[in-house]
C-alpha cells in the first residue's frame, strides 16, 4: 500500500483501536472441535471489487479501491476469482444462498417484491440452530419479503441493539462537522451490535457453549450514497477511473463520480470487517471460525449491473478464512462458484445432513485443498438467472425472465420474454423530451422510470444524454433479442452479439444445450407449463400500505 494510501485510513484505524480492548488480554473460548463457529460477512449489492482483484482483473475499478481486510482474508484464506450469485436481485439471491439451490425452485421466494417465506423451504441457519448451533444477525439478512429475515430467524435472532445508522454511512459522515468522529460513532456502532451476539456480558469470552452462526449484512453500499463521498471520505479520485469502466458507460465525470462513491461505500464496509475480526480475535474463536465474505450481486442504478445476466451484474467476491480447516491459505482458486453452495458447505463443516432440495454442491472440497487455480475441471461454468425484481417495472407486474450460462471463454443469455422492457417500463429512445422525468427525478427516484435500476446519477445522465449516447442508453434500458451469446475473452464487456453467427453456430448450440438441460435437471419452472412465474402471486401488484398476514414461524426445536 502506498504512503497516500495509507494516510487515508490512518484516522478510522485510530480511532477503532481506541474503540476496542487490547487484543492482548483475549480469553480463548472452548474450542467447538468439529463443529466450527460459521461468520458470513455479506454486503448489499457489492460487485466483484477489491483490491485483492486489482491484478486478476487489470484495467479494473479494482485498481483503484482499497480494501486491506478483506485482502488480508483472501492471504489467510482463499480467494476465488469465478463466484456469482444465483439471481442479480437481493432477495431471490439470498433465498438461493439461505436454501442451497437454484433461485428458480424457491417458490414464493423467488422474486423480489411479494416474496414470502412460508417455512417449506429449508434454511442452512435453522437448520443449524436446530443441530446445536446459537444463531444470531445483524443488519439485512433477507428482505424485501415476509417476514423479514425469516430464513435466519427474524427478529427472534436479531443483533440490532446499538441501532443501524451504518447502514446509511456517507448519509451519515458527510454532514458531520467532525467526520472521523462520525466514523467512529457508527463503527462503534458495528462492535456493539456484534458484541451483543457474541458477547453480551462483555467479560472476553463467547456467550454460551454452543458453536455460533451468525451474519453480518450491511446495506450502505446499496443506494443512495451522498454525491462526492467516495472522495472526501475514503480518498478516491474519480479521475483515477477514467478508462477502467465498462465500455457501454460514457466514460465522464459524473458516471465516474457516481462509480467512486459506490466504491467508498465498499471501503466502509471494508472498515467494518475490521471491527467484526477484532471481535472473533478477543475472543480467540478467529481460527476456529469459517470466515466468508462476498456480496448479492453487482452496483444498483448502473447500466448492466444489479438486475442484469452480464459479468457486472453477476460476479461477486468471496474471501473465505478457515485456519483451522482450510487446507493451505494464501491460493487464489479459478473454479466456477454459485452461492448457494455455501449453505451446503456450512451444513457439512457442521455434520449436518443436508435435505434433498439443497442440490448445491458444497464447495469443501476446494477449501480444504492444497491447490490453486482451476481444481475441480467440473466446476468451469455457472447458471444464472432472474424473474420479477419490482413488481410495477412493466404492464401487469410481469418479470423479465432470463436464464444464463457462463463460463470462462462464454456467456450465453436467453430472454425468455423479449418484446418486455428489461429495466422496466421508460421513454423509448426516440420519445419526445417532454415524456422523460426530470434529472432530480431520475437520480432520485427508482419508480420515475425504468423501475429495476435504482435511481442513479449515472441513470440520469444516459438517459438525459441519450442522443449524444444513443448505444449507452440502449445498453442501459433498450428491449433485448431473445438469445445474447458473447466471446468473453474478445469482448468482455459483451458489447457484440455472437448469436446466430453461422461461424459461432456449433458452439451456440452446446451453450443452449448444455444451459436447458441444466434447467430441466433442476425443476426450473420456466421449462413447464404453465409457467407459474407468469401467474398469481408471481403477478399481484405491490405497493405500499398493503398488508398481508405474516406466515407464521415455526418455534426452534430444544
Amino acid at each position: 500500500m502506498s504512503n497516500r494510501q495509507c494516510s487515508r485510513f490512518l484516522p478510522v484505524a485510530l480511532l477503532l483501536f481506541v474503540a476496542s480492548p487490547a487484543l492482548a488480554d483475549a480469553k480463548p473460548s472452548e474450542p467447538t472441535k468439529s463443529r466450527p463457529h460459521i461468520v458470513m460477512a455479506f454486503a448489499d449489492d457489492w460487485g466483484c471489487y477489491a483490491s485483492a482483484y486489482a491484478k486478476h482483473f487489470p484495467g479494473t475499478a479494482s485498481e483503484v479501491i482499497s480494501t486491506p481486510k478483506f485482502d488480508s482474508i483472501a492471504r489467510d484464506g482463499v480467494l476465488f476469482t469465478n463466484a456469482f450469485v444465483s439471481a442479480p436481485s437481493c432477495t431471490p439471491c439470498r433465498s438461493s444462498l439461505m436454501s442451497g439451490q437454484p433461485f428458480w425452485r424457491c417458490d414464493k421466494a423467488s422474486i423480489l417484491l411479494g416474496a414470502v417465506w412460508d417455512f417449506s423451504l429449508p434454511a442452512y441457519p435453522l437448520l443449524l440452530e436446530e443441530s446445536g448451533y446459537r444463531i444470531g444477525h445483524t443488519y439485512k439478512v433477507w428482505s424485501p419479503g415476509r417476514p423479514g429475515n425469516a430464513p435466519y430467524g427474524g427478529t427472534r435472532t436479531a443483533s440490532n441493539k446499538a441501532g443501524s445508522k451504518f447502514n446509511g454511512f456517507s448519509q451519515f459522515v458527510m454532514k458531520a462537522e467532525d467526520r472521523d468522529a462520525a466514523k467512529a460513532k457508527l463503527f462503534d456502532e458495528v462492535r456493539q451490535n456484534i458484541r451483543n451476539f457474541l458477547d453480551a456480558d462483555n467479560d472476553g469470552t463467547l456467550d454460551g457453549d454452543s458453536p455460533i452462526c451468525y451474519w453480518f449484512g450491511p446495506t450502505n453500499t446499496h443506494r443512495k450514497w451522498v454525491a462526492k463521498s467516495g472522495h472526501e471520505l475514503w480518498g478516491i479520485n474519480p479521475d483515477d477511473l477514467k478508462g477502467k469502466l465498462p465500455a457501454y458507460l460514457p466514460d465522464v465525470p459524473e458516471i465516474r463520480e457516481d462509480f467512486a462513491d459506490y466504491l467508498g461505500e465498499a471501503m466502509a464496509f471494508d472498515a467494518a470487517l475490521v471491527v467484526l475480526d477484532e471481535e472473533l480475535q478477543r475472543l480467540g474463536i478467529a481460527d476456529d471460525t469459517l470466515l466468508v465474505v462476498s456480496g448479492d450481486h453487482g452496483v444498483p442504478g448502473v447500466s448492466r449491473g444489479k438486475c442484469n445476466l452480464y459479468d457486472f451484474g453477476t460476479h461477486v467476491p468471496l474471501a473465505v478464512r478457515w485456519p483451522n480447516g482450510v487446507g493451505h491459505s494464501n491460493r487464489v482458486v479459478t473454479d466456477f462458484v454459485s452461492l448457494p453452495e455455501l449453505a451446503t458447505t456450512f451444513l457439512e463443516v457442521a455434520s449436518v445432513e443436508a435435505p434433498a432440495s439443497m442440490i448445491a454442491r458444497p464447495i469443501t472440497p476446494l477449501l480444504t485443498s492444497d491447490k490453486s487455480g482451476r481444481i475441480d475441471p467440473s466446476r468451469d461454468a455457472v447458471f444464472t438467472g432472474r424473474e420479477r425484481h419490482v413488481a410495477t417495472a412493466r404492464e401487469g407486474a410481469k418479470p423479465y425472465p432470463q436464464r444464463a450460462i457462463q463460463s470462462d471463454d462464454w456467456l450465453y443469455i436467453v430472454n425468455f420474454e423479449p418484446e418486455r422492457t428489461p429495466m422496466g417500463d421508460g421513454p423509448e429512445l426516440d420519445a419526445d423530451a417532454s415524456e422523460f422525468p426530470s434529472e432530480e427525478e431520475l437520480r432520485e427516484i427508482t419508480f420515475a422510470a425504468y423501475p429495476d435500476l435504482d435511481a442513479s446519477p449515472t441513470k440520469a445522465f444516459v438517459a438525459l444524454n441519450r442522443e449524444k449516447y444513443p448505444e449507452a442508453f440502449d445498453f442501459m434500458v433498450g428491449r433485448r433479442p431473445r438469445i445474447e451469446m458473447y466471446d468473453l475473452k474478445s469482448d468482455p464487456d459483451c458489447l457484440n452479439n455472437l448469436a446466430g453467427h453461422s461461424d459461432h453456430a456449433e458452439t451456440e448450440k452446446q451453450l443452449h444445450d448444455r444451459l436447458i438441460g441444466e434447467l430441466k435437471r433442476t425443476g426450473d419452472p420456466r421449462m413447464s407449463e404453465p409457467v407459474i412465474f407468469e401467474h398469481g402471486m408471481f403477478v399481484e401488484p405491490v405497493g405500499p400500505g398493503k398488508k398481508k398476514k405474516q406466515p407464521a414461524a415455526p418455534k426452534p426445536k430444544k
